[in-house]
């Protein structure tokens, strides 16, 4: 019998295009004219002073209410663009900064695939509540997506969405070092990274910069770089040496304000569907863990953020056979002293991989094949971290079918050992409305939901164009699920 859901109607979260962010916007090169920002630097620093003045005053009373460091912003990007030993006043500098600097709607073309974690903040509630912080996928013009975040409330009277209030904020990047055996497994080094790459990493720290990879390259024989192959192992080890870094927001904003867009190269084209969990690792210490695909309009990379309050965030790349394609989920502690998450390696497949160190990830074991039913003839994949119950590991699935329909899927997974399945629901627990449209139609999804006294909750988008609700009792939908058979054992 299939379990009871309940569709908690009254409370979706809709995209709102007046969420919009300040980002510096250059001028595309044009092959026949060559680079245009020097003209347009031109044309700024020609205007006399009274224009300048009053352009500048326009633009803020104009702008000012979208952005709460307008003026700020506008500054940092014309700084680089300010010509070399000339003194300019603040307020050219906000023209030339603005005329560089273009508004992005956030949630202009849709808003999905949200996961659950508790929020850091639990104050101001009942007894039996709990304030959850969700990750958005919010997609922009260009469907270049970024991460945004929401909270909602859940007791024994359902589900609440709380109010996203004030302007949209990013943060502060930095650079992060990353430790050598990562850069060695993203260049190729355990395997066949070349002669160039084992001489440079040769070179290097325990905790790599980007400057100690090019006062690396500074020390190599020139002869070395002349090598063919060379141009391609130095741009792969300068790369990786570049991808990690530190996004930190003022603590006196929201979290529902708090903007992560694309930082480095290999996510220039969005960061999608962040899988969420609260980690606790062995000694008892709470740390946000989310896995998230880098997106640079050609390739994607598997990328993790931690965070230990969502206030300040740490992007890493992940390495492995396991991390090579979309859909990673970490599970929320250690198994059997080591680091596991959920793969879908080739595309088609759910599986469990397990890592040392967090970071390198190989070797995933297959957990669940598509076509096993008609509602995931055509592929599946997780739908968020694992949930740990009485019963074992509760993960959520997709499935895609017929017509490009997603719905949702279970599995119960042994707590010991995560890649024996304990048992699966044979149909879908959550499938869109017929003919139901959208963004992407016909598509609900969810990266994560969570479990508030044995009751399941699970926000997903509907056609990747708003945010709903749904939930299930946790005994329920174990009820509902087909026992697997086990392999028999020796007595």
């Amino acid at each position: 019998m299939p379990p009871h859901v309940i569709r908690h109607a009254d409370q979706t979260l809709d995209p709102d295009p007046e969420r919009v962010v300040a980002r510096l916007f250059m001028p595309s090169a044009d092959p026949g004219h060559g680079n245009l920002a020097p003209d347009l630097v031109a044309r700024v620093m020609a205007l006399d002073e009274a224009e300048v003045e009053r352009l500048a005053g326009d633009v803020v009373a104009r702008f000012a209410l979208h952005h709460g460091t307008l003026r700020q912003t506008l500054l940092q990007h014309a700084h680089p663009l300010t010509p070399r030993g000339e003194h300019i006043s603040d307020a050219r500098a906000v023209v030339l900064g603005a005329v560089f600097t273009a508004e992005f709607s956030l949630e202009g073309a849709a808003l999905c695939n949200p996961s659950a974690v508790p929020h850091p903040d639990q104050s101001g509630l009942g007894p039996d509540e709990l304030r959850v912080a969700l990750s958005l996928r919010a997609i922009g013009e260009g469907h270049v997506s970024s991460i945004e975040f929401a909270s909602g409330v859940v007791g024994d009277d359902g589900w609440r969405f709380e109010p996203r209030s004030g302007p949209p904020v990013l943060g502060t990047i930095t650079p992060a070092a990353l430790p050598w055996e990562l850069i060695a497994a993203l260049t190729g080094a355990a395997g066949e990274g070349g002669e160039l790459t084992t001489a440079v990493l040769g070179r290097l720290p325990e905790r790599i910069r980007a400057q100690d990879v090019d006062q690396a390259f500074d020390d190599l024989p020139p002869d070395l770089l002349l090598h063919p192959a060379s141009h391609r192992q130095a741009e792969a080890l300068r790369r990786a040496s570049r991808s990690a870094y530190y996004t930190a927001f003022d603590p006196r904003t929201r979290l529902d304000q708090r903007v992560l867009m694309p930082a480095v190269d290999d996510e220039s084209h969005g960061l999608e569907d962040a899988r969420f969990t609260l980690f606790t690792d062995e000694e008892g210490s709470t740390q946000y863990r989310a896995t998230y695909t880098a997106y640079n309009g050609r390739d994607i990379q598997v990328r993790m953020l931690t965070s230990a309050d969502l206030t300040s965030f740490q992007s890493t790349p992940l390495a492995g056979v396991a991390a090579t394609n979309k859909g990673m989920a970490i599970f929320p502690r250690l198994i059997g002293g080591r680091f596991a998450a959920l793969t879908r390696h080739d595309g088609a497949r759910n599986g469990v991989s397990f890592s040392a160190d967090g970071l390198t990830w190989d070797d995933p074991t297959v957990i669940e094949e598509p076509g096993g039913a008609p509602w995931m003839i055509r592929q599946l994949g997780n739908s968020g971290a694992p949930v740990e119950i009485d019963e074992g590991w509760l993960v959520l699935t997709h499935g895609v079918g017929p017509m490009r329909v997603y719905s949702l899927g279970a599995l119960l997974l042994d707590r010991d050992d995560p890649t024996r399945v304990i048992a699966r629901l044979e149909e879908p627990w959550l499938t869109p409305h017929p003919h139901h449209g959208g963004y992407v139609p016909n598509v609900v999804f969810s990266c994560g939901g969570l479990v508030h006294r044995r009751r399941l909750f699970v926000p997903h988008g509907i056609g990747d164009q708003r945010i709903a609700v749904a939930s299930v009792a946790v005994d329920d939908l174990v009820a509902a699920m087909r026992p697997e058979p086990q392999p028999s054992r020796r007595a």
